[in-house]
């Protein structure tokens, strides 16, 4: 176990093939980088809206980065602050309306590339972004940290039920809470 293989000063455009070319090899991949504009999964959304005929416009965009930032799931007005103080700090865009930022964020749920979180009334980053689909999360309810589970088996398993029970699942979010293993052994203080 551990880590195996180290590759550095990657270009933005040669991640997502290097990460592609490992994964499908059956490696488990990680990345580290100086932030998300230069991340694999945003290069994958823009490609999966241009096949789509849409368009992942500068908005859109810096929404996606903010909710892909947070591993914890932001309401659409932290998105909003954290808009405005980025055009305050870089002084050449005006500030955002609400009315831009839930546009935006509608775009990426019909795209799949962020779910809502209900309980919160909240977004969080979607880990597939293949598009809409079933989704679980544990919560923890207490760094508010919230994880994609991605496991076919529950999926199946709840489309099998709903089948025997003649039930049409339209949408598919479950949000189970608990505690993180940094939260539940007391290595994030509160």
């Amino acid at each position: 176990a551990g880590i195996s293989d180290v590759r550095a000063r990657v270009l933005p455009e040669d991640k997502l093939h290097r990460i592609s070319v490992l994964q499908l090899s059956g490696r488990k991949v990680a990345m580290v980088g100086d932030g998300v504009n230069d991340a694999p999964a945003l290069a994958r959304a823009e490609a999966r809206c241009a096949e789509r005929g849409a368009r992942l416009t500068p908005v859109r965009r810096q929404v996606l980065e903010i909710v892909w930032e947070s591993h914890a799931p932001l309401g659409a007005y932290d998105i909003l602050a954290r808009m405005n103080a980025a055009a305050r700090r870089t002084g050449g865009a005006r500030e955002k309306a609400p009315p831009a930022v839930y546009r935006a964020l509608k775009f990426l749920l019909d795209h799949g590339l962020v779910h809502r979180v209900e309980s919160r009334n909240a977004y969080v980053g979607c880990g597939a972004s293949g598009g809409p689909h079933a989704a679980w999360f544990f919560i923890c309810e207490r760094c508010n940290d919230a994880a994609e589970i991605d496991d076919g088996r529950i999926g199946g398993a709840l489309r099998e039920s709903a089948r025997r029970a003649g039930f049409a699942i339209e949408s598919s979010i479950v949000e189970l809470r608990g505690r993180c293993p940094r939260c539940r052994d007391g290595r994030l203080r509160a």
